[in-house]
Parts: C-alpha cells; sequence; structure tokens
C-alpha cells in the first residue's frame, strides 16, 4: 500500500480526535501517527473486549493507579472509535528507551504490577459450594494425573525395548511424581485453610505481562500498556505464566526470577492462603505430563527425537521451577518462625 493510500486509510479514524496524520507506520496491530500535535500510537482490538478494556483501564486510573500508557479520549468524550469492524483507541507513543539493565527492568515491572494488584485490591464473596467444588475438581484432576503416570511407567517398563522417550520418562518420573505429590498437598493445606471462609481477595489483573508490555518515558518512567485481557482475578494469574516463560531455559537457578518474585512480595505480600495455592499452582508439572500424555495417544509414526526434545525442555522447566518453590518455601518458612519468635519474646 502506498503512503498516500496508507494515509488515507486511518484519516476517518483519527478525525474523531481532531489528528491529521502526515505520515503513518504501521506495526502489525499497531500503526505509528506522525502528525503536528506529536507522535502517536494507534491499536485496533476486538470490539467484543472493548468495554471491559476501557472500564477496567478507567477504574485503575480512579483507584489513583497512573502507570498506564495515557488513552487519548476522542473530541465528543469516547475513548474508543468503532471503524471496519474493529475498535480503535490512540495513544501517546512512547520512545522505550532501555535506560536499565536487564534485571532492573523486571524489577521495576514487578513492583509496578504489585501496586496495580494493591490498589485495585478488593473483597468478593465466595460461596462455600462453590470453593467446595473448586478444591474437589482439581483434586480428581491431580489424582487422574497420578493414576496416568504411576500406568504409564508400569508400561514402560514393561515393554522389551523402550524407546528413547520412554527411557527418558522413566528417569524423569521420580521428580514429576515428586512434584505432583507436593502440588496436591499445597492444596489440601489451601483448603483446610480456607474452607470456612466467605471471602477471598481479588484485583484487576493486567493479563499478559511481559516486559513488551512495559514501556518507558521520555524521563524513564515505566507504563504498562495492552490492557486488553485485564480483568478481576487472582493477582496469580499474572505472576504465574510469566514466571513460567522467565524458567523456560537451560537447568540454572534463577535467582534474578526468584528475586523479581520478592520484589512483588514486599509490595503485596501474600496471605497464608494464597501462597499455599500460588505454590500448588506453581509446582503443578503439567507440561512434563501433556508432554507424556501426547505422545502416549499419539497413533501416528512418532518422531522420537521431537517428542525426547519437548521432554527434556519440559523437564528442565520442571527442574527450574523446583528450585523456585523450594526457596519460597524455605524463605517463608523462616519467616514464619522469625515472626513467631518475635511474638514469644514480645509475650514474654
Amino acid at each position: 500500500m502506498s503512503e498516500k493510500n496508507t494515509i488515507k486509510k486511518y484519516t476517518p479514524i483519527l478525525e474523531p480526535y481532531g489528528v491529521e496524520p502526515n505520515f503513518v507506520e504501521e506495526f502489525g496491530r499497531i500503526v505509528k501517527i506522525y502528525c503536528n500535535k506529536g507522535t502517536f500510537a494507534l491499536k485496533s482490538i476486538d470490539p467484543h473486549k472493548g468495554s471491559d478494556f476501557i472500564r477496567h483501564v478507567r477504574t485503575l486510573y480512579q483507584k489513583g493507579y497512573n502507570r498506564i500508557v495515557p488513552i487519548y479520549p476522542t473530541v465528543d468524550g469516547r475513548y474508543a472509535v468503532l471503524h471496519d469492524h474493529k475498535l480503535y483507541y490512540l495513544m501517546p507513543w512512547l520512545p522505550n528507551e532501555d535506560r536499565e539493565s536487564y534485571f532492573k527492568k523486571h524489577q521495576q515491572m514487578f513492583r509496578e504490577l504489585a501496586r496495580l494488584h494493591i490498589l485495585s485490591s478488593k473483597e468478593v464473596k465466595v460461596e462455600k459450594e462453590d470453593r467446595e467444588e473448586h478444591y474437589e475438581n482439581t483434586l480428581l484432576e491431580l489424582e487422574k494425573e497420578q493414576e496416568f503416570l504411576d500406568g504409564y511407567i508400569e508400561e514402560c517398563e514393561n515393554t522389551e525395548y523402550m524407546s528413547p522417550f520412554q527411557w527418558m520418562f522413566c528417569m524423569y518420573y521420580h521428580d514429576v511424581r515428586q512434584a505432583l505429590k507436593y502440588s496436591e498437598t499445597k492444596l489440601k493445606e489451601w483448603y483446610e485453610e480456607t474452607k470456612d471462609d466467605e471471602k477471598a481477595r481479588v484485583s484487576i489483573i493486567h493479563g499478559k505481562i511481559s516486559p513488551e508490555h512495559f514501556l518507558y518515558d521520555e524521563k524513564g518512567y515505566g507504563y504498562f500498556t495492552n490492557f486488553e485481557n485485564a480483568k478481576f482475578g487472582s493477582p496469580s494469574h499474572d505472576l504465574l505464566p510469566f514466571i513460567a516463560r522467565s524458567l523456560k531455559t537451560a537447568p540454572k537457578q534463577n535467582n534474578d526470577c526468584l528475586e523479581w518474585i520478592y520484589t512483588y512480595f514486599n509490595y503485596y505480600p501474600l496471605r497464608s492462603d494464597e501462597m499455599l495455592l500460588f505454590l500448588s499452582y506453581l509446582a503443578h508439572p503439567g507440561p512434563v505430563i501433556r508432554i507424556c500424555e501426547k505422545y502416549h495417544k499419539s497413533n501416528k509414526k512418532k518422531n522420537e527425537r521431537k517428542y525426547a526434545q519437548s521432554l527434556l525442555k519440559q523437564y528442565w522447566l520442571l527442574k527450574n521451577t523446583e528450585y523456585i518453590v523450594m526457596r519460597i518455601d524455605e524463605m517463608e518458612r523462616e519467616k514464619k518462625a522469625q515472626q513467631e519468635a518475635q511474638k514469644e519474646t514480645q509475650d514474654s
């Protein structure tokens, strides 16, 4: 598309903002707009997500959280423009120059995420029956996974000539089983602690935390963008996917990731029951189990190398996660022991 036609394409969308484009650059769903009023970012989203997206961003502003890339209203006060079955919204174009190190940028992002969660935090009513149903359904899934692991290890060991994948599974079985058992134990502890509770804490969650969605302005301040998947839910729904992506590396003790997590906890401390559920979900060896189930169920001629590589990578993720889980568990037990010791000293 020629430059003239590209400008013509976006002119009717920008007209309600009083913006006349001089030059336009397209970067997927984001369009960089140059005009005499400055440089803007125009983004398109699914119209079905629009109302919730705008509502959650406005709620955060009302709660006093302003580290969000601003969304400009149109001249008549709308926060988005519907055009050709897409919803468009306009923001400033941030330079996003890296002034911080990789570690510092993540640390600042986790600090701002904690502030976002705590400012939008609220208590919601949870029916006892709903909590019990969630617990029983989750426990049932864990039991089914354990049955699969036990059945598959028996099948592998009874095979006269194991495939490379089956041999690797037998090597990893104990670690996978231990992770599953730990996840189940923490889930049971969580339920025992909360089965009589009538409320739970939720926050507005971003929905897709990533350094690509945390941008810097010319002064070096960081701002979240891309709130299209925002909703009220457990803050863990922001933390867990990001941690999992960060730990998809070769085996290593990722102390940077541990520090990012505790940067978050320093600003938004998890309650005892929240920590139990967080550890249960974090420790769950789902990716390893999924690849084993996929291999087991496949009736096609299997690509052993591809499956073995996938299993190895998921095992690395399991071991990297295990280090983080064990360190958090250890640090929380030490913290609890210190608190109890201080309490005894005060009471004596």
